[in-house]
C-alpha cells in the first residue's frame, strides 16, 4: 500500500482524522503494517499496551478480560485508542476472525505528532473533553433512573 492509501485509511478514523492532514502524513509514514491469519492474536488481555491499531482489512473479535463483553472491529476501526495516550495494560484480547491487516500506530509516534502539531493536540484535548462530558452526563442520567 502507498502512503496515500495509509493516509486515507487513517483519515477514516474519527479519533485520528481530527489531527489534520499534516499530522496524518507523519503518522502514515511512521506507522507499521501487520498481517495476521485467522485465529492469530493481535494482543492478549494484560499485555503492555504501547500502540493502537487501525484495521485495514479483515475483522477482529475483542473480548474483555472477564469475557463478559465482546465486540467486533472491522475495516476503518481503531482498536486500542487509549493506548495511544497513556501507559496501560490491555483490558481485552483481540483475535483475527479471518486473514486481516492492521496499521500499527505506536504511542511514541502518536505523542511525537501531538508535540510537533500543537493545533492537533488541542483538537484531541477538546474531543476527549467532549466525550468525557457526554459519558459523565450519561452516567448521571443512569444514576438518576436507579435512584
Amino acid at each position: 500500500m502507498s502512503i496515500d492509501d495509509d493516509i486515507a485509511l487513517l483519515a477514516r478514523v474519527p479519533a485520528l482524522n481530527l489531527l489534520g492532514m499534516a499530522a496524518l502524513q507523519v503518522l502514515a509514514i511512521g506507522a507499521e503494517q501487520r498481517d495476521l491469519g485467522h485465529g492469530d492474536k493481535l494482543f492478549h488481555y494484560g499485555d503492555i499496551a504501547d500502540a493502537g491499531y487501525v484495521v485495514r482489512r479483515g475483522s477482529f473479535r475483542i473480548t474483555s478480560g472477564e469475557g463478559e463483553r465482546e465486540v467486533i472491529a472491522g475495516p476503518g476501526e481503531l482498536i486500542g485508542e487509549l493506548a495511544l495516550m497513556v501507559e496501560m495494560r490491555r483490558p481485552a484480547t483481540a483475535i483475527a476472525l479471518e486473514p486481516s491487516t492492521v496499521v500499527r500506530v505506536s504511542r511514541t509516534l502518536y505523542q511525537r505528532v501531538l508535540e510537533s502539531h500543537p493545533e492537533a493536540a488541542r483538537r484531541v484535548r477538546d474531543d476527549l473533553e467532549a466525550r468525557t462530558n457526554a459519558a459523565t452526563a450519561a452516567i448521571a442520567r443512569l444514576a438518576a433512573k436507579l435512584s
